[in-house]
């Protein structure tokens, strides 16, 4: 009969009966015996796996692209010393691949009644909310021969947050905002609808924007600056349907319009205006409002990490119905969505006037650079159908484009890399117009 190497040990230690074994097993523990007894020894002498006590401590949260840290401490209450192996498990998207037999196996030696800490570096390849498993724990004896194994759950959550690339357009935009603020040297006459200051007239000046009130009281003409209207109310509207889940790179197209929202979000939060965000396909995934200029920012970021494309059609009227809810007043309105002939002929067309009617309404969509490439492709039959095949997916895209113009929608669509800076650009055009 085939007998397990513990049995073997017992009964090389007279736990078993060597009679009762197949004869070829008395001669092989007859010589091996010592052999057995050390594997016995150093089995018994290998410190208890499951008395073991943990704990987590460390990172919560990450940008996408960053490392996180996560510490483990492990306090042995054993009269034994504890030489072990330990891997900490965490999903596959925890890692960048290859890196992961590195990063979660650990190697340690507890000293009876001591404890030790090990660290798991996490690189995240991708957004959301990633989860601990259990930490598994294979416990060797002095001589390494034989070990003890278990497992311990052991909860944690690290929130991996959007990476937020378009940051370094930020500062530039603030600038231009100044200057639209009437904050630096360079002073923008006649543009915005809040009433800033008065100054002197100058040639070129327009002459509606004389006070002649002021004028009277002094010995130079007069004329009013303007300052773009503060405290507007602006709603982020996320189209997280199956349109969003189409890949542009290395991204899906959803990636690209959350980094074009924060640095909108966080351009109009300096700017003074109040800022909330709605994602939405057929019910709301998420919903940002109320925040004070200081948390919005954090707060879009944190909700929009565990958003995913859902692979199912958008239903324009139901965002209609909660973009209205969300934004009761006046506001402007940006939605993030496609361009595609048929989702917004088929949907958001029939249900614009609802918006238009209260609210400035800006779509924004992100474009594929690859179409551009093929558009230009040249030199064999099968390059010039692709160039065609371009060619018409970009009429078609300017078509639709035109029919929301006509409706008196402001559209941007751009590249991911330039989607950002041209929304920002788009929304500063309307702030200085005076349509905010």
């Amino acid at each position: 009969m085939a007998l397990t190497g513990r049995a073997a040990l017992l009964a090389a230690l007279g736990s078993i009966p060597v009679g009762i074994l197949e004869p070829g097993w008395a001669g092989i523990l007859a010589v091996n015996g010592p052999l057995a007894l050390a594997c016995a020894c150093d089995y018994a002498l290998a410190a208890p796996v499951r008395r073991l006590v943990l704990s987590r401590s460390g990172d919560t949260s990450t940008r996408l692209g960053d490392t996180a840290d996560v510490t483990l401490t492990i306090t042995n209450p054993s009269r034994r010393t504890l030489r072990a192996q330990l891997r900490d498990g965490w999903p596959p998207s925890s890692w960048q691949p290859g890196t992961e037999i590195e990063a979660s196996r650990h190697r340690l030696t507890v000293p009876p009644g001591e404890r030790r800490r090990v660290t798991t570096r996490l690189r995240p390849t991708r957004r959301g909310d990633r989860q601990a498993d259990r930490v598994t724990i294979r416990s060797y004896g002095p001589l390494r021969l034989f070990s003890r194994q278990g497992a311990h759950k052991l909860p944690w959550s690290v929130r991996v947050l959007p990476p937020f690339t378009s940051r370094k357009h930020l500062p530039s935009k603030l600038a231009r905002l100044r200057e639209l603020d009437g904050r630096t040297s360079v002073l923008t006459r006649g543009e915005g609808t809040e009433f800033d200051s008065l100054r002197e007239y100058v040639p070129g000046d327009d002459t509606r924007s004389i006070d002649w009130r002021a004028t009277a009281r002094q010995s130079a003409v007069a004329v009013r600056t303007w300052r773009p209207e503060r405290d507007r109310h602006i709603l982020l509207v996320l189209d997280t349907g199956r349109t969003s889940a189409g890949r542009v790179g290395d991204a899906p197209r959803l990636d690209a319009s959350m980094d074009a929202a924060l640095l909108l979000a966080a351009l109009a939060s300096r700017a003074g205006d109040r800022v909330a965000l709605l994602a939405y396909d057929r019910r709301v995934r998420a919903l940002v409002q109320g925040r004070s200029a200081g948390d919005v920012l954090p707060g879009l970021v944190s909700a929009m990490a565990p958003l995913e494309p859902e692979l199912v059609e958008t239903d324009a009227r139901g965002l209609t119905s909660a973009a209205l809810r969300t934004a009761p007043r006046r506001s402007l309105i940006v939605l993030l969505t496609t361009l595609d002939a048929a989702p917004v002929e088929q949907g958001l067309l029939p249900v614009l006037p609802q918006l238009t009617q209260r609210h400035t309404l800006l779509v924004a969509s992100v474009a594929d650079p690859h179409i551009a490439q093929m558009a230009e492709s040249r030199g064999s039959a099968e390059r010039v159908y692709e160039a065609a095949a371009a060619a018409q997916a970009q009429s078609e895209r300017q078509r639709t484009a035109e029919q929301l113009r006509r409706h008196g929608v402001t559209v941007v669509d751009a590249t991911p890399e330039d989607l950002a800076p041209a929304l920002a650009d788009a929304y500063l055009a309307l702030k200085a117009a005076g349509r905010l």
